[in-house]
Formats: C-alpha cells, sequence, structure tokens
C-alpha cells in the first residue's frame, strides 16, 4: 500500500562530492540543506551575502563575485545608527563601518575563489517578490528597517526573471566553464500576500526555472525540494511551529532525497564516517581525565588518522 504519492527525480549526469567547491546561494532553504553538507564538510560556501530571496538579488550577488575585486566604504550605507549594504541581508550590519565591510569582504573573497573552482552552484529561488530602493531604483537584498515608503514593491513575471538570467548565465558560463548549476525552488511559504498571492509567486519561478534549463539543457538542472513537500509531505508535521517553514524532520528528508540523487557514493562513504566521528566528539565524557575516556579519545584520534588516510580529499580539521 502506497502512502503517499512520490516525486520522481531527475538522472543527473553528474555527481557531487568532497573534491570540488560548492557555491549556494538563495534562501533560507539553502542555508537548510547548506548548514548539512557543511556538517558533513563538503568544500560548501553558504549565502556569502545573507539569505537572499529573490532572483534578482542572487544575481546581483553572482555579478559583483565575478565582477568586483572587493567591497569599499562607497558601496555601504547608513541609517540610524547602523552600516550596511543593500547587496547584502542585515546579519552584516554593525554599528562600525570598518566591522562591515570587514565581514561582509571576508565572505565575498572566500566566495569568489568557490565560484572560480566550483563544479555545481546550487540556487534556491524563494519569491518573485522584489523591493526597490526609490532613490536608486534598484533591487535590493534586504529593505534594512528602512522606512516602506522609500521603496516600491513588486512582482516579478517570468519573462523577467528569464531576461534577468539570459544576460547573466553566459557570462557565468565563460567565468567557470566546468559549472553545472542545479535550481530550486523553496518550499517555504511567503504568507504576507495569502495563499493564493504566494503561489503565484512560486509559479513564476518554476516556470522561469523551466525556460532556463531549455535553454541551457548540458549546464542547469532543476531539484524539485518545493515539489517533494507539496506533494510527499502533506502534513503539518512536517512544518516548523509557524507553519509556513519547513520543520528539522522534513529538511531531513529532502536530505536524504537529495544524497540519493546527487551525492556521489564515496561521498555518502564519507557521510557516514563523518557522522560516526561526529557522534563521538559530541559525547561529553563524565571524566576527561579518567581511564575510559583516554581510551576513547586514544581510539577517536586513531579513527581520524585512518579516515584521512582512506579519505585525503576531506579536510578532517574542520571536525569539532
Amino acid at each position: 500500500m502506497k502512502l503517499l504519492t512520490e516525486v520522481s527525480l531527475p538522472d543527473y549526469p553528474f555527481a557531487l562530492n568532497h573534491r570540488s567547491p560548492i557555491l549556494m546561494m538563495g534562501s533560507c532553504f539553502t542555508e537548510n540543506i547548506g548548514r548539512l553538507m557543511e556538517r558533513y564538510l563538503f568544500p560548501v560556501s553558504i549565502n556569502p551575502f545573507g539569505v537572499t530571496y529573490n532572483p534578482l538579488s542572487v544575481k546581483r550577488g553572482l555579478e559583483a563575485l565575478m565582477q568586483k575585486e572587493a567591497y569599499t566604504a562607497a558601496d555601504l550605507d547608513q541609517y540610524k545608527d547602523l552600516w550596511f549594504s543593500f547587496d547584502h541581508a542585515t546579519k552584516f550590519s554593525s554599528p562600525d563601518q570598518a566591522n562591515t565591510l570587514l565581514d561582509i569582504n571576508q565572505a565575498f573573497q572566500e566566495a569568489k575563489e568557490a565560484l572560480k573552482k566550483a563544479e555545481t552552484l546550487i540556487l534556491t529561488w524563494g519569491t518573485s517578490w522584489v523591493y526597490r530602493y526609490k532613490k536608486t531604483g534598484k533591487v535590493v537584498c534586504n529593505c534594512h528597517k528602512i522606512p516602506a515608503r522609500e521603496f516600491t514593491r513588486n512582482r516579478l513575471n517570468t519573462h523577467e526573471i528569464v531576461a534577468a538570467y539570459d544576460s547573466l548565465l553566459p557570462e557565468l558560463f565563460t567565468f567557470n566553464k566546468h559549472l553545472k548549476i542545479i535550481h530550486t525552488v523553496s518550499p517555504v511559504r511567503h504568507w504576507k500576500d495569502g495563499a493564493h498571492g504566494n503561489q503565484l509567486s512560486k509559479a513564476a519561478l518554476l516556470l522561469a526555472g523551466e525556460a532556463l534549463q531549455e535553454k541551457f539543457p548540458k549546464q542547469y538542472f532543476y531539484f524539485p525540494s518545493y515539489e517533494i513537500v507539496m506533494d510527499e509531505l502533506r502534513d503539518y508535521r512536517f512544518y516548523a511551529e509557524n507553519m509556513l517553514h519547513t520543520s528539522d524532520q522534513a529538511t531531513r528528508y529532502i536530505w536524504e532525497k537529495f544524497q540519493g540523487a546527487l551525492i556521489e557514493e564515496r561521498s555518502m562513504e564519507i557521510i557516514v564516517e563523518v557522522e560516526a566521528s561526529r557522534k563521538i566528539l559530541e559525547h561529553r565524557p563524565m571524566n576527561p581525565e579518567g581511564g575510559a575516556d583516554k581510551l576513547s579519545q586514544s581510539r577517536m584520534q586513531e579513527k581520524l588518522k585512518k579516515a584521512r588516510n582512506v579519505y585525503p580529499e576531506v579536510d578532517w580539521g574542520k571536525l569539532h
């Protein structure tokens, strides 16, 4: 007896591994899957601009990574006592201009290197609604609590999204000829516009992604995270308390699907090894100086030594 409608996953002509950097950009769903990849020691760079919800802000970030050397004071704005960048989320904001630039550029340089070397870029779009700052006419990543009257808000249509990426993707594939894109649409509901408005927003993202996949079939691929949640996880136990964001259980379920479809076998072995090691490390010894715990620590060091020899491509130093 089938108890759910299972979403079919594509047969991808490539697989992710621990040997090549992976850059991930987009909505909070990117953060959820990205942190699991980080946990399992994939060489992943996650949201160098912070959580980014709309396709045009994601595009602006990618253009900056290709074209800019670094962010400067001229790229910053100030509202009340905080310095910030309209290209970035609020986590980079600070009362100190120098610290703001330092945090921005540390993440920026890491991501810039990742984009140069990556074989995979994972993009998650969350909404087709955008905010434009009236003073510049530019779409912003975040409004930084500036009054709403300073912005105009509109929903992008499919044509606008496709046109924006039609100009971006050839440049991106020239910048890194080995790059493949995995596109997802976030299953997190944006309820501000109501149930129907949320569906219209998601529909524009889905249709735009399909159009881009048809234009760039060898480099642009889709992973159906949105459909998995909508069709396989049709139960509020898979949502957080606000009933809009997905729960940890749902994230784990999607991660299992993602692994099965996109992670190569050797990296699956590494995931098992890393998880076993993390469980040992996360165990707090009752008596660190006791003989039993010293023996456990010794075995852990031996285990890591063997893992380094078997899987030298993994940065085991990040296991802590």
